[in-house]
């Protein structure tokens, strides 16, 4: 199944994300089902990212937004931990810095962006300067809603620089996210998670709702696509997550570069190097086979 299709928001075109079911599961009926799919995805992950690094000519960038307890961290967890750790970083957004604030807004995600050859996952990003900074009026609408043309230039100059960019909303319900604070508050490997704006934003779901549909309208594009992720369900969340993620490293035409040296003489080397190996371990062993007999 081409999830790309399905979920990707169309450029252009306005987004209403009460038309999309946060809890649909595709063709498989349950984690189960789904579990053999989403293994195989993560163990190609990891192959394309080997073969990315290899290539050294293209880069990855993965952005994650979503409502608190949608699971942008399980989906970290859960399909990058395969990863090699020497080509794949994952940062964070929180509130800036100071220095991060006396800076432009798209300062601190320039500065994180991957190097040819590296997956980044950003959890939360520079959508934050759209979304919170909006909801809660920290700066006025004339700059936040000049932001979106910024953001789309921002992200057509990586593209062009060789970075492909996927970006995914993972949409949860209302029901559900309680019953996932319910769980914080059930679990005590999990209560530290627990955090009293959880309720406070909560109460801002339909604001959040409004800025996020103008926010994936206006700056879902060729070069950097929304997708809307049905995220009630975990299990699809990732099985739809990494199949997107995978189909879009197989269309990135990775290849193992070429050799940059003569084989020929590299192999010549080997076999003289073997074969010096060969005689000082042969020379070792029969002295010490004349030391045990002496």
């Amino acid at each position: 199944m081409d999830y790309r299709k399905q979920f990707m928001v169309t450029p252009g075109e306005k987004l209403s994300l009460a038309r999309i079911d946060p809890s649909q599961s595709g063709p498989h009926a349950s984690a189960e089902a789904a579990l053999p799919e989403v293994q195989k995805n993560v163990a190609r992950m990891d192959e394309l990212q080997a073969l990315l690094y290899a290539d050294g000519g293209q880069s990855l960038l993965v952005v994650l937004q979503a409502l608190d307890a949608a699971g942008k961290d399980g989906v970290v967890r859960h399909l990058f931990s395969g990863m090699n750790p020497q080509g794949t970083r994952v940062f964070g957004f929180k509130q800036p810095s100071a220095d991060e604030a006396a800076h432009d807004f798209l300062w601190r995600a320039h500065q994180r962006t991957p190097a040819k050859g590296e997956v980044v996952v950003f959890n939360r990003s520079h959508y934050e300067d759209v979304l919170v900074v909006r909801v809660h009026d920290l700066v006025p609408k004339a700059v936040w809603s000049k932001r979106y043309a910024l953001i789309n230039d921002f992200e057509k100059m990586l593209a062009q620089n060789g970075t492909r960019i996927l970006k995914f909303f993972l949409h949860i319900s209302p029901d559900e996210q309680l019953a996932r604070f319910k769980q914080r508050l059930d679990d005590p490997a999990r209560n530290w998670k627990i955090s009293e704006s959880d309720y406070s934003e909560r109460e801002l779901w339909s604001d959040y709702v409004t800025a996020y549909e103008e926010a994936l309208s206006r700056t879902s594009s060729k070069e950097a696509p929304w997708y809307v992720i049905p995220a009630n369900h975990k299990w699809f969340r990732n099985l739809a997550i990494s199949q997107i993620i995978v189909d879009t490293m197989e269309a990135m035409g990775l290849k193992t570069p070429p050799t940059r040296v003569n084989l020929q003489e590299i192999a010549a080397k080997y076999h003289a190097a073997e074969a010096a190996q060969e005689k000082r371990t042969g020379t070792a062993k029969a002295a010490n086979k004349r030391g045990a007999k002496a």
